[in-house]
């Protein structure tokens, strides 16, 4: 049976996405009211980018977790990614395990906390969080993987009990 979590937003990712939508929305309005009869193409492409952005970053949203046989699933909308579990090694709730992070590659507040990530504690790691403070890491193989499901004490023993 699988167990599923969801991801809930923290005041600070609810904060940072909003001013965001904000920003970038009101970019996009800003160009097309001062916008000329027949803008150049990269003034059209100024207008449309921002909400590009906006609409690629909300894909790749989380929604949620399941743990289902020896796979981590990240839910997302319309789609997910996985994470194999077939050579775990523990999970551990870890408190605001990103702090001090610096970001490799991905996305650091618009509808999430996720992509490439590395700190002193954890070394290189792979984020999928919407709450800091709920963070659980993850150790499987080399990798290590930090979420944050509503539940992380729950997930944390279901995952060390197999």
């Amino acid at each position: 049976m699988p167990l599923v979590f969801t991801a809930p937003w923290s005041r600070q990712l609810k904060w940072l996405t909003s001013i965001t939508c904000f920003f970038l929305v009101g970019v996009s309005i800003a160009m097309q009211l001062n916008a000329q009869e027949n803008p150049p193409l990269m003034y059209r492409i100024g207008i449309v980018l921002p909400l590009i952005v906006l609409f690629t970053a909300a894909l790749f949203a989380i929604r949620g977790y399941r743990v289902e046989h020896d796979q981590l699933l990240i839910l997302r909308p319309g789609w997910r990614s996985r994470i194999p579990l077939s050579d775990f090694q523990s999970a551990e709730f870890t408190p605001n395990a990103m702090a001090g992070s610096i970001r490799l590659f991905g996305n650091g507040g618009l509808f999430g906390f996720i992509g490439l990530f590395r700190n002193n504690e954890l070394g290189r790691y792979r984020a999928f969080v919407t709450d800091t403070s709920r963070t659980v890491v993850i150790r499987h193989g080399a990798s290590t993987v930090v979420i944050s499901p509503d539940d992380p004490e729950r997930l944390v023993r279901s995952l060390n009990s197999k």
